[in-house]
């Protein structure tokens, strides 16, 4: 199975990106697509046996849309010189074609040589030269609708062009009446409906997309921070290239005033860098050898040379992107209400629409009267409104939730974030900083004790948890070098193992003893430890424990206030890890943590997550290390920090980019306010569809309540953009 992501043109509404999912996903070796109508863009999971590009953008054109290529970023279409022109054209031209034709009913000056009383014949060229203008400019819109319509797939584009051609077609016969004799019709000619229809489509299609780019703004900041050139060194050479032009492992320079240009690490020199854009730490970061640099940082004040790591796709910024991107393409479960709704829409409003035009010929209405009823239900009832509801209010929120540091991998997130009443944190690297110190040690053995932690530390060297930091903060403040380890070997949730000089030493918490069958006689030494706040590690050589070593942590600095928060919202917290009891308890009480669960190994995290699932509670699942991987994946919102391991980052939902535990509270809230706009939306498009299209069949008649197809399509474009301001309001969260 092959995935390819296809930037799509053409589409206008829900009911087109529904009609080309539904048209995608029949096709044999197609396993499943996903198009999304904002960022125009279509997920396909095919049979790469099969299918190719070329026979999947065949499939695109059959449905009556046109493929991009692959979807490589996200841009914001910008309006050239020559649109807004040809904008500003037509909406001058529709100022003179409504004058023309309906001047004379305000009591305006008419235009004495195309007067419609003495001049008919002139009235009638001017009004169909006018129109015969708009029929081109809006001819995207009679072809996607016509492709749409043979493909079985009518969408909006479909209602506006039926209506457009028969006020068109109908307009054609009555001027030939005219012309022929009957001159008492030439108030029976409705060019003008036609035209004016299709200029308030385009007016409200600009408007949209002017909109929709506004919701990728943060986004596109993120993909312009990093520098168009970097300085690599080669042989000792400087060269100026694109970024596209460094490799993994290319030494690049940076000086003072310049942007870091891929994600590295510094291999000479120090400076200051500023990264608030990822991490939201307004002060300058002091980096020197060995630090690690985030491309799109400004470096301050500092000459460095880093060595490139993670270029082009794989970069922080990159996959930044990539996550907003993959989460829009998913569908909150809330948008399947419109979905289901928006496939139905269009061919139901198309047989209302016949069903009123027989109906007014049945009772004994004129023809002209119930072609203009057919008209106007067809242009009132577009489901422009519709489509935009969920989609928009995503890519909004996902858009804010990204300028907030909160990478959300999928759409359904937002919408269920807003359930959580249970919360589980582990400890060390989630409500601490994970910036161990080594507090104490309790040497047994008669080696010294900076060559016991010179073993120590080279084994640790190889592990990826955040304790391995004091061990390598304290060899490098002793100028202790590594040590040559072989037969490394990770046990998730004891701890990890290691030969120095063919000697195996066994480094981990206490059930790490209780696995290889080892006794334990400083359980009171491990008490003492334990009540300071220290973590334990076991150092154990030839089955007999050498050492106990305490490391103690740094509590996160809101961790206290978001767990209060938490609290006064109902929300069970609970503290799960894989540390001791009484040091667990110790940092739970400072934070204000009541219920601790410890002494577990990734397994039992797993356990106790689905124990409080089946408790019917919804959990929100927090941790940053390889021994929480399970338990972000099993829980129903896996949330990790930035600085966690990859492996926690790829199993989780969420990734907190800033590393702020907060920012749990802010996704909450964007979710309850997300949930909220989208239904608001949709009870808005709901609404103005179940509203006017009564009004547009014609019955409020009786009370004087009617509308022709001008007002129809202007009270469409109008509830469009009712929608988008609903959505935009996203933007200014609190």
């Amino acid at each position: 199975m092959k995935k390819i992501n296809l930037s799509i043109d053409g589409m206008t509404c829900s009911a087109c990106s529904n009609g080309l999912e539904k048209y995608l996903n029949k096709q044999n070796g197609i396993f499943n697509a996903t198009v999304n109508l904002v960022m125009a863009n279509a997920v396909i999971e095919y049979d790469e046996k099969l299918l190719n590009q070329e026979k999947l953008e065949e499939f695109v054109k059959e449905a009556g849309f046109k493929s991009l290529g692959e979807f490589k970023e996200i841009k914001i279409e910008s309006k050239n010189k020559k649109e807004k022109v040809k904008f500003i054209i037509f909406t001058i031209l529709a100022i003179i074609l409504m004058y023309i034709s309906m001047g004379h009913m305000a009591h305006l000056p008419t235009i004495p040589f195309i007067d419609p009383h003495t001049h008919s014949t002139n009235y009638m060229f001017a009004l169909l030269i006018l129109t015969i203008a708009f029929m081109f400019y809006g001819y995207d819109i009679f072809k996607n609708g016509y492709k749409n319509l043979i493909h079985g797939t009518p969408n909006m584009d479909t209602l506006v062009g039926i209506g457009a051609l028969t006020s068109l077609l109908y307009s054609l016969y009555n001027m030939y009446l005219v012309l022929t004799g009957k001159h008492e019709l030439i108030m029976n000619l409705y060019f003008e409906s036609a035209s004016i229809v299709i200029y308030f489509i385009k007016l409200g299609r600009y408007i949209d997309g002017l909109s929709k780019d506004k919701t990728k703004e943060a986004i596109q900041k993120l993909v312009k921070i990093t520098p168009n050139m970097a300085t690599i060194k080669i042989d000792g050479q400087e060269k100026t290239v694109t970024l596209d032009e460094i490799h993994k492992g290319d030494i690049v320079i940076a000086r003072p005033g310049e942007k870091i240009a891929v994600d590295g690490e510094i291999i000479f020199g120090k400076t200051h860098l500023d990264e608030s854009f990822i991490t939201g730490e307004s002060k300058p970061v002091s980096k020197d050898i060995g630090s690690k640099v985030i491309a799109g940082s400004m470096n301050y004040d500092g000459y460095i040379e880093y060595r490139a790591e993670r270029i082009g796709k794989e970069s922080t910024i990159s996959e930044i992107v990539r996550a907003v991107v993959e989460a829009s393409n998913t569908k909150a479960p809330i948008a399947k209400i419109a979905d289901t709704v928006s496939g139905y829409f269009v061919p139901a409003v198309i047989v209302i629409a016949i069903i009123t035009f027989l109906g007014y010929l049945l009772i004994g209405q004129s023809f002209e009267t119930a072609i203009i009823s057919f008209v106007t239900v067809l242009v009132v009832a577009c489901p422009c409104s519709l489509g935009l509801a969920t989609p928009l209010a995503v890519v909004v929120s996902e858009g804010l939730c990204a300028s907030n540091g909160i990478l959300v991998k999928k759409s359904e997130i937002l919408e269920n974030a807003k359930k959580v009443d249970t919360v589980v944190f582990d400890k060390t690297g989630t409500l601490t900083y994970g910036n161990l110190k080594i507090s104490e040690i309790l040497n047994y053995s008669d080696i010294d004790n900076k060559d016991l932690l010179q073993l120590v530390g080279s084994i640790e060297s190889k592990s990826t948890h955040p304790i391995c930091k004091a061990f390598l903060d304290y060899m490098k403040e002793n100028e202790l070098q590594c040590l040559d380890v072989e037969g490394f070997e990770n046990i998730a949730g004891y701890g990890i193992i290691g030969k120095i000089k063919n000697q195996e030493i066994i480094l981990g918490n206490a059930k790490i003893l209780e696995k290889y069958g080892i006794k334990n006689e400083h359980l009171q030494d491990e008490k003492q430890l334990a009540e300071n706040g220290s973590s334990i590690v076991y150092a154990v050589k030839d089955k007999k424990v050498i050492a106990l070593i305490g490391v103690n942590d740094i509590v996160r600095e809101n961790a206290k206030e978001v767990i209060n928060m938490l609290n006064k919202n109902k929300v069970q917290v609970i503290m799960l890890t894989g540390d001791n009891k009484e040091t667990a308890e110790k940092v739970a009480e400072s934070i204000g943590i009541t219920k601790v669960i410890s002494n577990v190994v990734p397994a039992e995290k797993v356990k106790t997550i689905k124990d409080l699932k089946q408790e019917n509670n919804y959990v929100m699942m927090c941790g940053d290390g390889i021994n929480d991987s399970p338990a972000l994946a099993s829980s129903d919102i896996g949330v990790s920090v930035n600085s966690g391991t990859d492996i926690a980052m790829d199993s989780s939902d969420v990734i907190l980019a800033r590393n702020d535990l907060s920012s749990i509270l802010d996704l909450i809230q964007i979710s309850k306010k997300t949930v909220r706009n989208i239904k608001q939306n949709l009870f808005w498009a709901f609404f103005y569809n179940i509203l006017m299209i009564p009004i547009a069949i014609g019955l409020l008649k009786p009370i004087g309540i009617s509308i022709n197809p001008m007002i129809a399509s202007l009270a469409m474009v109008l509830s469009s953009i009712t929608v988008i301001l609903n959505a935009l309001r996203l933007r200014v969260k609190k």
